[in-house]
């Protein structure tokens, strides 16, 4: 009897089987210059965030994205980020804020302007920090013969990690893309990345994911209905 390969051992097209892209958070207020939850590191993973996007859309590969819409009546999140609080409203869907690096005002909780999605990708709401809880995106991917999830985003060891384990506990092999994912906290971005690393999934770079995608035509199950992107 073959024994199971351990992680280490997986081959990288076995990892990236029927996979889909999940861009989390990369949101107005996380990401632009004087936000009230800004990530600064955030900026600096948008061009690999962009490869990332342009790869899979070439291959016909479903791109999803999450935004947080924080709740606007008191709540426990609150507690640990008062940024959410009225007096602020960070990510409050519909609120319009200025910002140091935007010649506009722009909707605090869009997907920033770099990452812009294609009509008909899809945008999942949530209002806590994993992507799976209290969402469709689960049924979602079911429906798109998903089998493996490729993570990009903010913040790594928050909305990132949390989505990443949800993701391996519906049985989807995970990818956390390390130039690709950004926190405020270079510690914890670290030990996070070591963690997913050691129990949840795989760790690479954005150009050695994008290498190892798999060919797509389109009659795979992965790359069939999926509106909105590009041939």
């Amino acid at each position: 009897m073959r024994l199971p390969l351990v992680a280490a051992d997986v081959p990288p097209a076995d990892r990236l089987a029927a996979p889909a892209l999940v861009v989390v958070d990369m949101q107005n207020d996380f990401v632009r210059a004087g936000a009230p939850l800004e990530v600064p590191d955030a900026r600096a993973t948008i061009p690999a965030q962009r490869r990332l996007v342009a790869a899979f859309r070439r291959r016909r590969l479903p791109v999803l994205y999450t935004r947080f819409l924080s709740l606007q009546d008191d709540n426990l999140l609150w507690r640990w980020s008062p940024e959410c609080h009225p007096a602020t409203r960070a990510c409050w869907p519909g609120h319009v804020r200025r910002y140091d690096d935007a010649p506009e005002p722009r909707p605090c909780a869009d997907v920033i302007d770099e990452l812009e999605p294609l009509p008909g990708e899809p945008v999942i709401d949530k209002h806590g920090y994993g992507a799976f809880h209290g969402t469709d995106l689960a049924a979602r991917l079911r429906a798109l013969g998903v089998r493996s999830l490729v993570v990009a985003g903010t913040v790594t060891q928050i909305c990132v990690e949390e989505t990443a384990r949800e993701a391996f506990h519906h049985g989807l092999a995970t990818t956390v893309v390390a130039d690709a994912v950004s926190s405020f906290a270079p510690d914890l971005h670290a030990a996070t990345l070591r963690n997913i690393a050691m129990k949840f999934g795989w760790i690479e770079d954005a150009d050695d994911v994008i290498a190892a995608l798999p060919p797509c035509g389109r009659d795979e199950p992965a790359c069939r209905n999926v509106p909105g992107t590009a041939a």
